[in-house]
């Protein structure tokens, strides 16, 4: 029963910062119905950035995460206004294309200044561990929940409250009505590339300090993308609730199957997730069913 919960925690933890990151595909699918496969190399970035900070400048954390997640924003924006923003009114497999594009560009650079060796973030959390009952829970896993959902109540609240995060819905529901009240879809498309490269980095930099970064990193863009379509790619709730069963699914696979067959299984249960739900239910568990009449 402790192995158990053992593996739920750790599936939770890492599920939530899944959900974070699939929050970046699910508001720039929303906003041009494009997926952005460099997504991985968003997080890597910022997450290499903010680690060149603390490790090599010795600049504190939170000041370095700060300074990441500024170079970040600033990424996100200009990938948007120099390479996708041509792409508005163009076919959008023509965006897709470019994202992958873009991801080898990013993935070459990422190369070319820091390497492919493994990395390791200064201590940042204390070592000691927490033990609740049976249960025993590094602190870096405890801080990286208590972040994830800090982030997630942000974003609730800015998407629901916010001018901007209402014009983002109005955009997403309907780009024409949008336009046709004053809002700036130019904009808003370029707030939610923002947004996808800032969760991208908070991720990026929770997950580094717990695995270590290289460039494999990058992958967990990939491995996020089961989460987004198994919640729905338009839904943010789905997103949250899909990165959680996803984690979970993929420590208790790690936990009891991967010794069973010699390992390797962990790495390939979200996309046999993924495969089964887009047989199943192509539109996820909260997506909404387009309707098309000819």
């Amino acid at each position: 029963m402790a192995f158990f919960l053992q593996m739920l925690v750790t599936g939770i933890v890492v599920g939530s910062v899944y959900a974070l990151v699939a929050l970046g595909f699910v508001l720039i699918y929303k906003s041009s119905d494009a997926i952005n496969f460099a997504q991985g190399e968003f997080l890597l970035i910022g997450t290499y950035v903010c680690l060149t900070l603390v490790a090599s400048y010795n600049v504190p954390f939170i000041a370095a995460l700060l300074l990441a997640l500024a170079f970040s924003a600033l990424l996100g924006w200009s990938v948007e206004k120099v390479v996708l923003r041509p792409f508005i009114g163009k076919p959008v497999i023509s965006m897709i294309m470019a994202t992958i594009g873009l991801s080898s560009v990013l993935a070459g650079i990422v190369h070319i200044i820091w390497g492919h060796e493994t990395r390791v973030y200064p201590p940042v959390f204390s070592e000691k561990p927490l033990q609740f009952g049976e249960v025993i829970i590094a602190p870096v896993y405890a801080w990286s929940f208590v972040i994830v959902m800090i982030w997630l109540m942000i974003f609730t609240l800015f998407f629901k409250y916010s001018r901007f995060g209402i014009a983002m819905r109005a955009t997403a529901d309907d780009q024409q009505a949008a336009l046709s009240m004053g809002i700036s879809v130019k904009t808003i498309f370029a707030i939610a590339w923002v947004i996808a490269a800032i969760v991208s980095a908070v991720g990026g930099v929770l997950l580094g300090n717990i695995n270590g970064v290289n460039s494999s990193l990058s992958l967990i863009g990939l491995k996020v993308l089961p989460v987004a379509i198994l919640g729905g790619l338009d839904s943010i709730p789905g997103a949250i609730i899909g990165g959680i069963l996803i984690g979970i699914i993929e420590s208790m696979t790690g936990g009891y199957l991967d010794p069973l067959v010699g390992g390797g299984l962990k790495e390939v249960i979200p996309f046999v997730i993924l495969v089964i739900i887009l047989m199943v239910k192509p539109y996820g568990l909260f997506g909404k069913k387009e309707i098309e009449r000819v």
